[in-house]
């Protein structure tokens, strides 16, 4: 069953809506560079990005590529060199309370926004003032095409496409590239989990394929109907990672029972260094 976009694509919390953002522009959580950036702003970087290859006789600028950035990443960039320097080359979001907690413990205030790519896709989607072409790539077999259904019957100004499943491997990368080059995409939506997709999003995509790629996570999942998202009471208490270990407690159990603590631990390292330097 289809999820509900509503569902998806909308956050109870007022933290992803639009105005002005108090304080620093980004703040460094494990010496990663996070916007603190209201929705608003964020859309309007990406708006700007693809408008600049459109203007008639312009040459493409460079791919924008986007990252967002929860608990467990900063734990993955904490012991894989490659993907840490990969999110030095993305627009990296905020992502739930984790990167919050961080961000007050070492800089003594959250992030003026929670940009979850979850809620922030399908807003940046209803709220851009332009139709887009936007390319779905990764997914279990069969994901990527519910997902872009969904997005149609959601958003159907735009146009979607599912080049790919996630499990093209090296021998099928060629391929998905090439489609996505003679797609004439605006967008590329990537799920492939961390780091595999800021991996492919840094390593293989250029302004040849698009001009904005983001790395989406579960989004399709969400979008397909194969995972629900929590109900609004508990998004809104930012505890959905419970609800999520709940429904997949065999697949994230690691992740949130012994990656929470680890992540607490490493922040509250970084805290103790910051104060010594």
């Amino acid at each position: 069953m289809r999820a509900d976009l509503e569902d998806v694509g909308s956050s109870p919390s007022p933290s992803i809506g639009a105005g002005p953002a108090p304080g620093p522009a980004r703040l460094t959580i494990a010496g990663i560079a996070v916007e603190n950036a209201m929705a608003e702003r964020i859309v309007d970087r990406l708006e700007r990005a693809i408008a600049t290859g459109s203007m008639p006789g312009a040459l493409p600028g460079p791919l924008l590529r986007v990252a967002f950035l929860n608990a467990h990443c900063v734990n993955v960039s904490r012991k894989d060199e490659a993907y840490r320097a990969a999110l030095g080359e993305c627009t990296v979001l905020a992502d739930g309370i984790g990167v919050d907690l961080a961000a007050r413990m070492l800089h003594g205030a959250p992030f003026v926004a929670n940009l979850n790519g979850t809620d922030f896709v399908p807003l940046f989607l209803k709220t851009v003032g332009r139709p887009l072409r936007v390319a779905l790539v990764g997914g279990a077999p069969g994901i990527a095409e519910r997902a872009a259904a969904a997005l149609a019957a959601a958003q159907p100004r735009h146009a979607f496409a599912a080049v790919s499943d996630g499990f093209f491997g090296e021998a099928g990368r060629e391929r998905v590239l090439a489609d996505l080059q003679t797609g004439g995409f605006d967008v590329v939506l990537v799920a492939m989990g961390v780091p595999a997709q800021e991996l492919f999003l840094t390593r293989h995509l250029d302004a040849r394929h698009g001009r904005v790629a983001m790395g989406v996570g579960a989004l399709f999942d969400f979008l397909a109907g194969e995972v629900s998202r929590a109900p609004p009471v508990i998004r809104r208490l930012r505890l959905e990672w419970v609800w999520r270990l709940m429904q997949e407690p065999g697949r994230l159990w690691r992740r949130y029972v012994l990656g929470n603590p680890s992540f607490v631990a490493g922040i509250l390292a970084d805290r103790f260094r910051m104060r010594e330097e």
